[in-house]
């Protein structure tokens, strides 16, 4: 018997697509992103035997060394030794990122393949297994598969999570289906159409963690394709249409207020209208809010992403080597925020409103715009001398944090590709945590790890704000190299009130994959995650 959840990854709009009103703002080079909805990718637990599914590829996920277990030799008997025989042709043993699949005539699939889950005592953390799904998306491509069954039996044993494990590794299958191809000249529709996860017999808590992932993961892909448009075409606009978007969808919770220049003046926004004011794009302040759709509010919680749709350095431009190409990804954070909103807004959590705030704007050079050495006035009355222009992204979100406080939230997180120290510090794939919550600091952890993504906590030194002294103003944007992702985070802090936990993470490193040139949507499970733990049960 197949239990078809009835869930699928798609029926969104593509991000930025060619009706959109902002994408028309963009004027350098004629671009605009072809129609490219989310895929329609249903996902399906399923209670058949393996001999009994019918489709194109068969995976079997399997520990190091799992080929002696009595599971496996009952699941390659049922198989007439197919498995065995793959796992001598391929010298396949189970380690971590082993797969070997072969074309299969006679059967009711066409290819099958061995995927190893790696050591059992390491392979409790999500990160891995969704690896192991990239992988099985990987074979899938190759194969122009259409229908992938993932055969997950090693996953049921003592010890093991497998509605985690299924989940994880579910997730990579989808993520790792999804090429962005809105720029290509002859952009490509997605092959595979359907997931089957096998080998857990009956699993009515899976299936509910599964409908839930494929909205995350619609989340995810959405925020990937906002970090990956051009500058040209997701101007800041482009972004607050992109909310407004998201509000439309989810009319039922989610409501939009895009305030433009002379509003954000009103509001005495000078540290973040002195960032915008080189640029021909106006600024959009985005606040997007989340109300349950029914019951009471027991939480408020605020997400700030900073959204610098380029960023050119200003005056202090961004020489070679600096990575000024890739500057459309400076507002991964803003990414990130809306694509939990994304999510958040198929889930609908009970119990917690969440306001969703970004800064957008582009930081550029003319002769209207910020100079090294001008003093800029936030919306909190204190003051900045700008020593640097290129550190503006800290501009943009003390404004965006005032007005998180003003909204009287009970927590407060931002999330910015806020500095290279940072990336300097904990590499690509790891996010700097800055708090002086030590409880927020462990929620989001938690968060974190059942994302499986990476969180580091990073020390908040107060020593070092002597280096963000200034002589004439109440402080400096940057105290230079040394600790630079800490004085960072304590210039954010000045911007804070003290009486609401707030975290910062700096997410420059793991925004971004050089390898594969893509963006990765970092942080929206967290994101998720962390507001689903404030969500009440009913």
């Amino acid at each position: 018997m197949t239990r078809d959840m009835s869930t699928k990854v798609g029926n969104a709009r593509t991000v930025l697509d060619s009706s959109s009103p902002a994408a028309d703002l963009a004027t350098v080079g004629l671009t605009k992103a072809s129609e490219q909805p989310i895929p329609e990718l249903e996902v399906r637990v399923s209670e058949l035997d393996v001999s009994q599914w019918k489709g194109d590829l068969l995976a079997i996920a399997v520990f190091e060394g799992g080929m002696s277990d009595e599971a496996f030799g009952i699941l390659d008997k049922d198989l007439n030794g197919l498995l065995a025989d793959v796992a001598a042709e391929e010298d396949f043993t189970g380690k971590s990122g082993q797969a070997s699949f072969v074309r299969i005539p006679g059967q009711g699939f066409k290819r099958i393949g061995l995927v190893g889950l790696g050591k059992l005592e390491k392979s409790s953390l999500a990160r891995p297994w969704k690896g192991v799904g990239e992988s099985i998306a990987a074979a899938a491509k190759t194969a122009q598969a259409s229908s992938v069954g993932i055969v997950l039996s090693a996953l049921d044993q003592e010890g093991v999570d497998s509605n985690a494990g299924a989940s994880a590794i579910t997730s990579g299958v989808i993520l790792g289906s999804f090429e962005d191809t809105r720029f290509k000249s002859e952009p490509k529709a997605p092959k595979l159409k359907r997931v089957e996860i096998l080998g857990l017999g009956s699993a009515p808590e899976l299936e509910k963690k599964l409908q839930n992932l494929v909205k995350v993961c619609t989340g995810v892909i959405s925020a990937r394709q906002l970090v990956n448009a051009p500058a040209n075409v997701l101007t800041p606009s482009a972004l607050a249409e992109e909310a407004v978007s998201i509000a439309s969808s989810h009319s039922d919770v989610f409501t939009a207020k895009i305030l433009d220049e002379a509003e954000c003046k009103e509001l005495k926004m000078g540290s973040y209208l002195g960032v915008a004011a080189a640029s021909v794009n106006p600024p959009k302040f985005i606040h997007l809010q989340y109300k349950p759709p029914s019951g009471d509010v027991k939480t408020k919680l605020a997400i700030i992403g900073k959204g610098l749709t380029f960023d050119s350095g200003g005056y202090n431009l961004k020489i070679q080597g600096s990575s000024i190409e890739l500057m459309k990804f400076d507002m991964g954070g803003a990414a990130a925020a809306l694509g939990a909103a994304k999510a958040l807004g198929a889930i609908q959590p009970l119990g917690v409103e969440v306001h969703f705030i970004v800064a957008a704007c582009e930081n550029m050079i003319s002769g209207a715009g910020m100079r090294p050495g001008d003093i800029l006035t936030a919306s909190n009355g204190k003051t900045i001398e700008v020593n640097n222009t290129d550190a503006e992204g800290r501009l943009t979100l003390a404004d965006a944090l005032v007005y998180a406080c003003n909204l009287k939230v009970d927590k407060i997180v931002d999330l910015a590709t806020l500095t290279g120290a940072c990336i300097i510090a904990l590499g690509n794939e790891i996010g700097g945590m800055f708090t002086p919550s030590d409880e927020l600091a462990e929620e989001l952890s938690q968060a974190s790890s059942a994302a499986g993504e990476k969180l580091w906590r990073m020390p908040m030194e107060e020593n070092y704000w002597e280096m963000m002294k200034s002589g004439i103003a109440d402080m400096v944007n940057t105290g230079g190299r040394p600790g630079g992702s800490i004085t960072a985070s304590l210039f954010l802090k000045q911007f804070v009130d003290e009486k609401i936990p707030w975290a910062h993470l700096d997410i420059a490193g793991p925004v971004w994959n050089e390898k594969k040139k893509m963006a990765t949507g970092f942080a929206v499970g967290t994101l998720v995650e962390w507001v689903s733990k404030h969500a009440s049960s009913s």
